[in-house]
């Protein structure tokens, strides 16, 4: 048991990394490449194509009930596209820093579902601990002004802040069965969602018009294969042998990462 939490550990801090460089790939495309709603559609469609494939090759060693599965098809549908839908327009007004501010709420919401409706013990460290973050989310929102970087920072932090939130209902509502179904029903959810929010909107994606530009596109597919595809592969390793609230810490490196990353770049 102490090598599988071990390896739940490394998947995580793998797959968080990849997710704090996502941050600013995402920001280089964002909306000069790719809109935020054909991100978000190519994101899940990419991702449930990929994770189709990879179930060929290994299957599960769980049997599910269909039960499980549509539910994990309408967690991914609403949930998993939510959460995407509202990230990639919050990240198009505000800044790969800021963005990530908020998605670092991420445990800070999980271990207030998990005491309001879960009952987790609550202590006094903790809830001073809440306390600090939310304060420090809510400077950041008031104070941020608008610039080059940031279009519409106000905006921007408050959708960054909301899906910080859906995936933390995603999260704690998808861990007893993400674990056994994988994330192909998942994704195969978010897509349909996305697939229909584009058939309405449009697709608008300059990066694949021609002649070709190969540093969006080289950009858009490491944004596919390793945010997307490898990181969400890794999630139910570390929903398997984790707690809830200790794989929504993780979502800190994300902060670290996008920090160093945006300072170098």
């Amino acid at each position: 048991m102490e090598n599988k939490k071990l390896e739940a550990n490394l998947s995580m801090a793998v797959s968080k990394v990849f997710s704090g460089l996502n941050m600013n790939a995402l920001k280089f495309l964002l909306p000069l490449w790719l809109s935020p709603l054909t991100g978000a559609t190519l994101r899940c469609t990419f991702a449930a194509v990929a994770f189709w494939v990879i179930d060929w090759f290994l299957p599960s060693e769980e049997k599910t009930s269909k039960k499980d599965k549509w539910l994990l098809f309408l967690l991914g549908a609403a949930g998993l596209y939510g959460f995407m839908f509202l990230y990639l327009i919050g990240l198009s007004k505000t800044t790969p820093i800021s963005s990530s501010i908020f998605t670092s709420l991420q445990p800070v919401w999980v271990f207030i579902i998990m005491v309001s409706f879960f009952h987790e013990r609550a202590t006094g460290f903790k809830i001073l601990g809440i306390s600090i973050a939310l304060v420090g989310a809510l400077v950041c929102i008031l104070t941020q002004k608008s610039d080059d970087l940031a279009s519409d920072a106000f905006v921007g932090n408050m959708l960054c802040l909301l899906s910080s939130v859906v995936y933390a209902i995603y999260l704690v509502a998808s861990k007893k069965i993400l674990t056994a179904v994988g994330a192909m029903t998942t994704f195969s959810g978010a897509a349909f969602s996305g697939i229909i929010v584009s058939a309405i909107t449009g697709f608008d994606a300059p990066v694949f018009s021609l002649p070709l530009h190969w540093l969006p596109f080289t950009v858009l597919m490491f944004v596919l294969i390793f945010p997307t595809v490898l990181s969400y592969m890794l999630l139910p390793i570390g929903l398997k042998y984790l707690k809830a609230t200790v794989v929504a810490i993780y979502g800190y490196l994300i902060l670290i990462v996008a920090t160093i990353a945006s300072l170098i770049l």
